[in-house]
């Protein structure tokens, strides 16, 4: 049974020691406001696990970013702190298998073919950095939208960027920005669609 943040404490509160009716976690009081370290930590590990799936919402356009496995762990800390009510193991498996199919295929696809297609590790490795900056920074503007368009347009500066204080040639700059996009695009529509898949079963079975 999870804890309510505020509730009538038992008789024993006149003994200084005030403890809820159905739990005998240690309590704090405030007046007539009574906390529990069990609302604390529901209210933190469900933060966490929202922050987590964002992180790896904006991760499923981000190349070698392990977005589905970044929303498989807030599901899995989401649902720690539910008590496992809404979201059981049967739901994390599913999600764990499709996390891993997603992540396979992005791996492949954007680290071979695009170091192929003539990507340097420091031009993917800002290509990363500058995904993740950008969806932060949009994902509170428009929500999912806006993570996605964010770390999209984030990692295609980053990889710019870094391209161009490499070889000093916009030219050069471009030609990297367009193998990333070729060695990507698969990748990214397929972990795309596993990633709201995976978010749409999560929220399924939390909130419906």
């Amino acid at each position: 049974m999870r804890q309510r943040l505020f509730d009538k404490a038992t008789p024993t509160e006149a003994t200084g020691h005030c403890f809820f009716a159905d739990s005998a976690l240690p309590t704090w009081i405030t007046g007539k406001q009574t906390i529990t370290m069990a609302a604390i930590d529901l209210s933190a590990l469900s933060i966490a696990g929202y922050l987590l799936i964002i992180l790896g919402l904006v991760g499923s356009v981000v190349p070698l970013m392990p977005g589905p496995i970044l929303i498989w762990v807030g599901a899995l800390v989401w649902a720690w702190g539910d008590g496992f009510a809404r979201v059981g193991w049967p739901t994390l498996t599913l999600l764990l298998l499709l996390a891993l199919l997603a992540w396979a295929g992005d791996f492949l696809m954007t680290m071979v073919v695009g170091r192929k297609a003539g990507a340097s590790w420091r031009s993917i490795g800002a290509a990363i950095v500058g995904g993740i900056v950008g969806g932060l920074l949009l994902s509170g503007i428009v929500p999912i939208i806006g993570s996605l368009v964010g770390a999209l347009l984030g990692a295609l500066s980053g990889m710019y960027l870094m391209e161009y204080n490499i070889t000093r040639s916009s030219e050069a700059a471009v030609r990297a920005m367009k193998a990333y996009l070729g060695s990507m695009a698969l990748a990214a529509l397929l972990e795309v669609i596993i990633t709201i898949a995976m978010i749409s079963i999560f929220a399924w079975q939390a909130f419906v």
